[in-house]
């Protein structure tokens, strides 16, 4: 009977042993030494620590630091090979990264991506790694601090002319099936700092707050995202996109009880999905609901801080002294440059294209054609180069440095420039002569009674020599007595060529002649 128990206590230490030893697989990539981009300060050293500390978790670790194209194929060979069997993965990734037409891409350091067809021979697509993830293990954790200020999709955006508008600053929103976690450095669409010691800001939080015994990965996250957003002044909200089942404890309780991925507590499930619902609205009423049903809830911080920015948003904007024609209100310049909303930013930016007249149409904060094509016309009168044509802190700036109009002022047909404005051009209607109205008689024009008397053609001189110095004489000359007529006026010409006028009061009177 002793015996027996003995037997039946090691057997169910064997089978609790074998419950509790579950596979952990993580892929971890850092990148700083780029080849035809300025180096990276952090990314080596984000990745060695992250490497130390999934081992002290009980992860198998597959490391690769500044990884060429190649390199990069390399260690995600190997890291798939080693997901068979495995109940987590993971993947960090810190470097350049960048997005076109929506897509995500990690850069080795060999990238130099000069053109568009670069893109599909240089840089790794996110989808890739991911997909192998999603078909190999259950449960899957991103972790992305690849949201940094971009060189590489610079010389892109710049080769794409007009397409530029395709790659985007930062990450995009990534899809993901289910039981997949992705955490970003920054909201999709930003850009993240590098950050002045040796971690970036993400990293640094990450060390610090993962693997806290029991505690549920998620809100390992929301304190990760605290840390973050002190550490910047607000400048960087670490973002995820979760659509896990079940709590992921990357580390087990003191008491003992393991299962890294479990069914969370009602209340906490009920808090969780509530915050997913809402996280991206523009509306106070859902926050301030969640606040009053969770007010010492594990989002509560990040309720109160997306009211202050909607408060911000929908304040009345102020009327700024520009010229005539071209008022503008006038946001806080602080809030936009920091991209903490992406509206009130995006609504800064057509502020000031409809103030540089380049026509961005209504100034609702939605960024569309017309905002781009606003943009992309500033860029062209202005001679700027812009990275992007989506809108950005840096774009807001240059926008702002201009003074004067930059985009020439196109009017209707129907309308002229005036004073900077077009303006309706008014024509005033013009009444017919009365000659020109239907109807009425011409009037004969009234003569005058003088006719001009040429002299013979045998007098007539060419050149003035011969001209009498008075005009009385060359009508003597020219005209007997009695030649009048009844006139009053007489013009001729002298046989020495130059033309004369007489002209008397009444019929007999003498008369009174004078050189034209």
């Amino acid at each position: 009977m002793p015996f027996l128990r003995i037997a039946l206590a090691v057997l169910l230490v064997f089978c609790a042993t074998q419950a509790f030893a579950e596979k952990r697989v993580a892929l971890v990539i850092g990148n700083s030494a780029y080849q035809h981009v300025a180096a990276l300060p952090n990314p080596g050293n984000d990745a060695a620590d992250m490497a130390a500390k999934l081992e002290g978790l009980g992860f198998e670790v597959v490391t690769g630091v500044d990884l060429d194209l190649s390199g990069v194929r390399r260690v995600l060979r190997d890291f798939v090979d080693r997901l068979d069997g495995a109940d987590l993965a993971l993947f960090y990734y810190a470097g350049h990264g960048l997005q076109v037409d929506g897509e995500n891409y990690l850069a080795p350091v060999d990238a130099k991506l000069a053109s568009h067809v670069d893109l599909d021979f240089e840089a790794v697509p996110m989808n890739l790694i991911l997909s192998a993830m999603e078909r190999s293990t259950r449960v899957n954790v991103v972790l992305l601090d690849a949201c940094r200020d971009n060189p590489l999709a610079v010389n892109l955006a710049r080769s794409m002319g007009t397409r530029s508008a395709s790659v985007g600053r930062g990450l995009a929103k990534v899809g993901t099936g289910i039981g997949t976690l992705i955490a970003f450095a920054t909201q999709p669409g930003n850009v993240a700092l590098d950050g002045s010691g040796r971690n970036s800001p993400f990293t640094s939080a990450l060390l610090k707050h993962l693997g806290q015994p029991g505690r549920d990965i998620t809100r390992e996250l929301i304190e990760v995202r605290r840390d973050v957003l002190a550490a910047t002044g607000g400048k960087q909200v670490p973002w995820d996109n979760s659509s896990l089942t079940g709590e992921v404890v990357l580390k087990p309780a003191d008491g003992g009880q393991p299962a890294s991925v479990r069914e969370p507590a009602t209340d906490q499930t009920a808090e969780l999905a509530y915050w997913e619902t809402i996280k991206d609205g523009t509306e106070r009423d859902l926050f301030d609901a969640y606040l009053q049903q969770y007010p010492d809830g594990a989002f509560a911080s990040l309720a109160k801080a997306k009211i202050r920015i909607i408060e911000r948003v929908s304040a009345p904007a102020t009327v700024t002294d520009v010229p005539a024609g071209q008022a503008v209100a006038a946001v806080d310049p602080a809030a936009a440059a920091a991209g903490t909303d992406d509206r009130a930013l995006t609504r800064s930016i057509q502020q000031q294209l409809n103030r540089l007249g380049c026509r961005a149409g209504s100034e609702d904060g939605l960024w569309g054609a017309g905002s781009r094509k606003a943009l992309e016309a500033f860029a062209r009168h202005s001679k700027a180069e812009l990275a992007t044509l989506e809108p950005s802190s840096d774009v807001l700036e240059r926008l702002k440095a201009e003074k004067a109009r930059i985009c020439p002022l196109a009017c209707a047909r129907n309308q002229e420039a005036k004073d900077g404005r077009c303006v309706t051009i008014r024509r005033e209607a013009k009444l017919p002569e009365p000659s020109a109205t239907q109807g009425t008689a011409k009037t004969p024009a009234k003569s005058t009674g003088t006719r001009a008397i040429s002299p013979p053609a045998e007098l007539k001189k060419k050149s003035y020599a011969g001209c009498p110095d008075n005009a009385d004489v060359a009508f003597r000359q020219m005209f007997s007595r009695g030649s009048g007529r009844g006139r009053t006026t007489i013009t001729a010409t002298h046989s020495c060529g130059r033309a004369f006028a007489c002209h008397r009061a009444a019929r007999g009177q003498p008369w009174d002649c004078g050189w034209r």
